[in-house]
This record gives structure tokens, sequence and C-alpha cells, in this order.
């Protein structure tokens, strides 16, 4: 799903930093006249060891720091369909199609590495984002759709994440709801209110600039993650433990059998099974921050080299740590696996363990959605700026005192489109509130072109593979198998949210 999305600060927009007045710092120091004595003291002892080639301070990351980057990037809120998604495709599929999933995202994972610089691995000149890569090496149109998948799925992003917290602050309230009755009240409630709440949260937040680039907000987006994880994971075992044998079957949810939303027919069965690819799908996304981790790494040796290893190794962990918590979660509970582990309600104690972890979502969810938001408010910020130079209510800030002795710098542009985004967001998410169907169609959207198509494209252009020869037709049945799989997942995760409609009432939801 997007963006240096839970570990580093995205930089996606051109607008997050100023490249060429760090080239033109670096030219003017390197090519400082020697002549004399004064000109020779320009250049500050040791010079070569502060700056890497682009005349940026030296970067001091290593295959570790790189690995874990990514695992925190990835791990996140996909991990809670990943036991429905099992229990769609059974014992024998499920576990078989994550570690496929996990071969392709090494191996694009792998072309994309040798496109952090254009020409040489070693001496060409370095893309510090995916859509710097995207257009040093194929230009044109497709930077321009390149661009828009980015931020259409960004906007897809906060309406999931919208969903996601809202239903993890319902579980919350439900939860000790049930445990204050004893388990004889259902406890049904909407999500509505809590859709509100967080979305008030973060009209608030929004306001802040730059917020994604708070330094803790990395740390905390990586704890919050681990913790509501690691409990899913834990009360999976716990049950398996309870039940005293393993649930599921080895072809997956068996036609005929009565879930939530009725009777699973063999139309349906085939729908489900898609719609699993996608939320699998999403819950590996990460390429599009793969080039800004590798941007932290120190060398030599060359930088594709020690991403590579650190693309290895975290992908490893990450698949050992998927297949845990989706083959626990299945074992619990067969085919009444939940389509969010911790908020499907299938664990009901202990009740304070299941609170931790629904808490853990949705301050991990806060600032995760201020992380993919923010590129795309300063992208439309910034070209409402350039399209109207001289409007006041774009360009003039006010000073705002909130708090005594420090001011709060107010642009009306901000304030009106940043409110109006999340409003929308939150509308939108009231309207669909299918967490798992939403999910499925992120995942479907943005594996193939931004895991996929670019990577390869890029690496046919910056190795010059040559048209029609074995390794073009290779790559290119690569990236239409993976196109398939994606149609087919996007077909099965809106027939998902079809369903879901015919039994829905607008701004009626209850969980």
């Amino acid at each position: 799903m997007l963006p240096r999305s839970r570990t580093l600060p995205p930089r996606i927009h051109e607008s997050a930093f100023d490249e060429n007045r760090d080239m033109r710092v670096y030219l003017q120091v390197e090519t400082q006249p020697k002549p004399h004595v004064d000109a020779e003291a320009s250049n500050p002892p040791g010079y070569s060891k502060c700056f890497d080639d682009d005349g940026r301070l030296k970067r001091t990351g290593t295959v570790w720091t790189a690995t874990s980057h990514i695992i925190t990037a990835v791990i996140g809120s996909g991990v809670l369909s990943l036991a429905w998604a099992i229990g769609q495709l059974g014992w024998i599929a499920g576990p078989a199609v994550m570690i496929l999933f996990a071969f392709v995202i090494y191996y694009t994972s792998n072309l994309l590495c040798d496109c952090y610089r254009t020409g040489d691995p070693v001496t060409g000149r370095r893309n510090y984002t995916y859509m710097d890569a995207v257009r040093a090496t194929l230009g044109g149109s497709k930077v321009r759709i390149c661009g828009a998948i980015q931020y259409v799925n960004l906007l897809g992003v906060a309406i999931g994440y919208t969903i996601a917290a809202s239903i993890s602050m319902t579980a919350i309230k439900r939860s000790n709801c049930f445990h204050a009755s004893g388990g004889k009240d259902p406890c049904h409630m909407s999500s509505n209110m809590y859709m509100i709440i967080f979305g008030i949260t973060e009209i608030i937040f929004s306001q802040i600039p730059d917020f994604d680039q708070v330094w803790w907000l990395s740390i905390v987006a990586a704890v919050m993650s681990f913790t509501y994880s690691t409990v899913g994971l834990s009360l999976g075992i716990a049950k398996v433990a309870e039940n005293g044998k393993i649930h599921g079957n080895l072809m997956g949810i068996s036609i005929g059998t009565v879930t939530k939303a009725g009777t699973v027919t063999a139309t349906q069965k085939v729908w489900r099974n898609l719609q699993a690819l996608g939320d699998i799908a999403f819950a590996y996304s990460y390429s599009i921050i793969l080039i800004e981790i590798q941007d932290t790494i120190k060398s030599p040796p060359a930088e594709n080299k020690t991403m590579k290893k650190a693309a290895l190794s975290s992908i490893a962990v990450t698949t050992v740590f998927y297949l845990l918590c989706g083959c626990m979660g299945y074992a619990a509970f067969g085919d009444d696996a939940p389509g969010n582990l911790l908020t499907g309600f299938g664990f009901y104690n202990p009740y304070w363990l299941l609170d931790i972890a629904n808490l853990a979502i949705v301050i991990h969810l806060v600032g995760a959605y201020q992380v993919f938001c923010q590129p795309l408010f300063a992208f439309v910020e910034k070209w409402a700026t350039q399209r109207w130079p001289k409007s006041e209510i774009l360009t003039h800030e006010y000073e705002a005192r909130l708090v005594p002795g420090r001011t709060y710098k107010l642009n009306l542009f901000r304030l009106t489109w940043r409110t109006a985004f999340v409003v929308l967001t939150t509308i939108i998410s009231m309207l669909m509130p299918f967490f798992n169907d939403v999910v499925g169609i992120l995942g479907a959207f943005g594996f193939w072109p931004l895991t996929v198509y670019f990577p390869v494209e890029m690496y046919i252009a910056q190795k010059k593979i040559m048209r029609w020869s074995t390794p073009w037709i290779g790559l290119q049945m690569l990236s239409i198998a993976c196109l398939i799989v994606s149609i087919a997942a996007a077909c099965g995760s809106i027939a998902g949210v079809v369903l879901d409609l015919k039994s829905y009432k607008p701004f009626k939801s209850t969980y």
C-alpha cells in the first residue's frame, strides 16, 4: 500500500527537498579554485568523509537497518485479514499462494534495487524516491500514470484506515459490554460515531505541516504494529490449544457453509478465493518505499547489493510471521475465521488483552493515516500554488496563538482542503464500511502496477534488454501473469462489496 508507510517519512512529492540546491552546494564546494591558500580552506578537512557523491551527508544505513525498515513497513493492518484469506483458499492453496507472493515480491524488489542509480549501479545518478526512478528511467506519460496510481491508492488507504480504526474502537466498546453482560448481550452497535471521532482527530493532525516526518512517529507505528500482530498470533495459538484440534480443511471454506453474510454458494466461493488474493497482496505491499529505504544505505559495497540482502532477509521473516498469524487464526476458527482477526470478535477473553491490541491498532492508524496522506496534501497544495501564485488564500499565512509562547501559521487553503479531504474519506467509509473488501481492492489495485509493472519496465530500460529476447519474454510473462492475478482479485473484492451492499443500509452499519 504506499509510501514510506510505517517507517520512514514519505518524500514522493517533489517539494519535500530541493535536490538542485543540494547539488549546487556540492558542486560549489568541490569545484572551488585552488590557486590560493584561501581557496583551499573552503573545503573543510575530511570533506569526502562527511559527504556522499551527491553532496549529502554520509549515509549510515546497513543491511540490518534496511531489513528492520522493511519489516516494520510491511507488517501492519494487512496481517489481520490473513486468517480469513487462508480460510478461503484452504490448507494447501493458502500457504502456497502466500509463499508464491513472497517469491514474486522478492524478485521484483531485486529488479527495483538495480534502479536506485540511473546507469551504473555504483557511480550512476541517485534516485531518491520511487517516482524519481520512474522519471529518470521511463519518463513521459508513464510518470504521470505512476503518480495518478500512487495518489488514488493514497485515497483508498485513507478510506481503509478510517474503516479499520473505527471497527477497532467499536470492538473495544463491544468487548467491555460483552464482558459486563457475561456474554448474554450481543452488544451490537454502530461504528459511525467512531468514524466521526477518527475523522475529527485526523482533521486536527492534518493541519500540522510535515506531521508525517515527526521523528517518533516511525517508532510508535512499529511498536503498535508488532503489538497487535503478536497479540493476534498469541491468541490464535492459545485458541488452538484450548480446542485441542486444528480446524479447517484442505480446500478452504466449503460450499453450503453458513456465515454471517449468508450461505456460501459456488459462485461466492470463487469470489471469496479471488478476494483472498487481494488481501494477501495488500499485506505484502512495500515496493513504493523500497527506493527511499535504499537511499539510507551507506556504500561501499554498492547499495543495490546491500538492499538485495535486506530484501531477502526481511521478506523471509515477514513470510514466516504471516504464515504463523494466518495459519494459527485459521486453525483456531476454521470456516468461521473472521475477516479481521481481532475485531471480528473471534476472541472474547481475555477481553483486556483484546482492548490493548485494538487500541494499538487505533494509535497506529492515526499516525499511518498522516504518513500516507501528507504527500497527497503537499502535491495538491503545490499544484494549486503554481496554478494561482498570486492568490492570498493559497500563499498567505496567518499567525494564530494556540498555546502561550507558541504560534501556529494558519493557511486558509490548507485548512479547507485538508479538512474537506478528511470529511470526504470519512463519508465514503461510512457509506462502505467493508474492511475486507476494501483491503482486497487496495491490494489488487496497487500490486501489479507498483510492485510488478514499473519495476519490470524500469529494469528492462536500465539494462537495455532487447525486445523479444529470452529475458524480455520472461519478464513480460511475469508481468502479464501478475496483471491477471490483480484483475481477478479486484473482481472478487468488487463482488464482495456488491454482495455486502445488498444487505446494508447506508450510515447504519452495526457490528
